[in-house]
Parts: structure tokens; C-alpha cells; sequence
């Protein structure tokens, strides 16, 4: 198949996350097996405007906040000099509404919509444009195949309008391979919970703070380590400060691959505190890692978290029922022992061969169609 897909970042932007690791762990394996991929994206200040990534033929144009304006143009470009058995977009920032600009068919991957939970985290305005943009979703791609990467964006999408027929959830994967326990590797010597993510305010990180302070109370010895950053680092510092948290919470910044997997493997815990997520990879990476997840039961959290089998679930926002799961973490072994065995079971299940494998078929069946 030739394919033509649009996603707002590419892999080696310097503002990546999960949703690019996702779109290149699928199109890497479709190229492998004999597809032609060019992904159309934004860019930034001094990106070649071209180049390949893991055989995907990479076009860049404007910048992370002009590609919303500059995107359609790019799109009608790349269609105009090309021939294509189909349009893929990968809808995680602002739709582009690809289905106006050709009459190919069109298949669009959904990580997650914003909603009111844009409200959470951007300004006013910027809020209302993002939900404003999502609402005309179940009319403009009416004609087009949904992926959906957890059933809570397979219920939105439903509930918002889009026919329940036209939308397939496959789960991302996760490289068990890397992420795997270590006989060498012992936990922590005192309790240690982790966050690994950006440092976004909707990710609800606050509420793992006071859930700390709470904690602290019974277990003085406890630790929270945050890995990753963002623009929420001052609001959170600020926190820590005014909670007395400065000996027990430990602000790590950006970490690589290997030092995120010792980081895992050493947790007691990996804590997500998220109001909304499309999956919550990072719990996926923590169980390959035979480490527990406390999450909130947010949208896709609860999809990524099995509660009372890889992790425990707690209401959003509830930091007294958050601290009271990681005290029931802290003092019962066999239950760490168990939610991590069981998390492992359960991450083998999710391979990124096997997500590339069934989105090659969805693919396939909608380009036929």
C-alpha cells in the first residue's frame, strides 16, 4: 500500500511523547512489510525539512503551533505530487479534517480528545479552540475508519457521534523485550513510588504530592520520584515546598531509556495520577518491568491499569484513597509481588508487532473498501 499519513510531530522533535512513539512503532513495521509511508508533520527551528525515519519518508512544514494552519496546505501538496491508496491521520492535537481534502479513503487513529479537559491545562482561548475543533469530528470523518488505542476513546468517540461500527480498538504495545524484570535489579531500600511522564497540570501530579504528605505521616521514610519535565516544574516545586516535601520528592528531569527502566524496576510503584489519558503507556512499561501501577480511574488509565490485578485504581483526584493505596503497596509484599507478576502477564499480552499487525489489516480492509 501507498500510504500518505499526517501526524503533528515526528518522532525526532525535540516535543515528542507517547502518541509519536506509538504512530512510528506502527508505520516503522508497515514499511518493513512492504509499505510505502510519508508522514506530513510539523517541525521546528532548524529541522532539515526532510528526511527518513526508520524508512518513513518524513516532509516537515511550520512549526509545532503554524502546522495548524499550515497543515491542509502541506496535505494538498503531498497529495497533488503523489499517488495514494489512502490518508491516514493521527488525531492527537488539533484534527486537520483531512476527509475535505480528498476523496481517497481515510482512516483516522485516536489516541484520546481533549474535551473540557483542555481547560485543565491551556489558556482560555487556546481551550476553546481545541474543544471547539473536536465537535464537528463525528460529521466531517462520518466516511472514515477510527483506531482507537483504549476502549474509554472508543465510548467517547460513540458518545460523541461516531458510528460504534467504524471504530476498532487496538491496544499500543510495549517492548517486553527491554522492559522486563531484573533478578539483579533489587527494589528500592526504602518505599519508592515513581511518576515517569511530563510535567503537564492535567496529569494531576499535585495530587500525588499531597498523597505523599499524607503518607508521610505513617511511612517518614517515603519516596517520590518524578521523571520527566515540562511546564508545570515551578507550580510543582512550589508544592513540594509549601507541603515540607523537599527531602522526600525528587524532581529527576528528562531521563534515557536504560536509567527509566532501572528507575522502574526499582519502584515500589509507578503512580499516574492523570485526569485523562488515551492508554497511560508508562504503566504498560512499568508492568512489563513486574512493577505495580496506582492510577486514577481516569479514561484510559483504567484500561491500562487491570484493578486488583496489575494495580489499583483510586478515584481522580482523591488523594487521601491515593495515599491509602500506596500504604497498602508499602506494607503487604505478596500484593506487590502479585500485582507485579500479574502486570508482567498481562504486557506480554501487547506486543508492538501485534498492534502493527491488526492496524495493517484495518488499513487494508478501509483502502479495499
Amino acid at each position: 500500500m501507498r500510504i500518505l499519513t499526517v501526524n503533528w510531530l515526528d518522532l525526532d522533535n525535540p516535543q515528542a511523547g507517547g502518541a509519536e512513539i506509538h504512530f512510528f512503532e506502527i508505520f516503522r513495521r508497515l514499511v518493513q512489510a512492504g509499505d510505502s509511508v510519508t508522514l506530513v508533520c510539523s517541525g521546528w527551528e532548524g529541522a532539515e525539512p526532510r528526511t527518513v525515519i526508520d524508512g518513513i519518508e518524513v516532509r516537515r512544514f511550520g512549526g509545532r503551533h503554524s502546522f495548524a494552519l499550515l497543515g491542509r496546505r502541506a496535505i494538498r501538496q503531498a497529495l497533488a505530487g503523489g499517488s495514494y491508496d489512502i490518508v491516514v491521520e493521527d488525531v492527537n492535537k488539533l484534527p486537520l479534517y483531512v476527509p475535505t481534502l480528498t476523496r481517497l479513503p481515510t482512516y483516522a487513529i485516536v489516541p484520546h480528545l481533549f474535551g473540557g479537559t483542555a481547560f485543565r491545562e491551556a489558556s482560555l482561548p487556546v481551550a476553546t479552540a481545541v474543544w471547539l475543533a473536536e465537535r464537528p469530528i463525528p460529521w466531517v470523518y462520518r466516511r472514515s475508519e477510527f483506531q482507537a488505542i483504549s476502549e474509554s476513546t472508543r465510548d467517547e468517540l460513540a458518545a460523541r457521534g461516531v458510528n460504534p461500527a467504524r471504530i476498532r480498538v487496538i491496544h499500543p504495545g510495549v517492548d517486553a523485550d527491554w522492559f522486563c524484570p531484573d533478578e539483579k535489579a533489587a527494589r528500592a531500600d526504602v518505599p519508592t513510588f515513581l511518576y515517569v511522564g511530563r510535567l503537564k497540570r492535567y496529569k494531576g501530579i499535585e495530587f500525588a504530592l499531597r498523597a505523599m504528605r499524607t503518607l508521610r505521616d505513617t511511612i517518614p521514610n517515603a519516596v517520590l520520584q518524578i521523571a520527566g519535565d515540562g511546564d508545570d516544574r515551578e507550580r510543582l516545586l512550589g508544592i513540594v515546598r509549601r507541603l515540607g516535601l523537599t527531602e522526600s520528592v525528587r524532581f529527576l528531569g528528562f531521563v534515557s531509556e536504560e536509567t527509566k527502566r532501572n528507575l522502574l524496576r526499582r519502584a515500589w510503584a509507578h503512580v499516574f495520577p492523570s485526569v485523562k489519558e488515551g492508554w497511560g503507556i508508562s504503566n504498560i512499561e512499568a508492568s512489563a518491568c513486574g512493577t505495580a501501577a496506582i492510577a486514577s480511574d481516569s479514561p484510559g488509565l483504567r484500561d491500562s491499569v487491570l484493578d486488583g490485578q496489575t494495580g489499583l485504581l483510586v478515584p481522580h483526584g482523591n488523594e487521601r484513597a491515593l495515599s491509602t493505596a500506596m500504604l497498602a503497596v508499602v506494607r503487604d509484599k505478596q500484593l506487590r509481588d502479585r500485582l507485579g507478576t500479574a502486570g508482567r502477564e498481562f504486557a506480554l499480552s501487547l506486543s508492538w508487532g501485534r498492534a502493527a499487525s491488526l492496524t495493517r489489516i484495518h488499513i487494508a480492509e478501509t483502502a479495499n473498501r
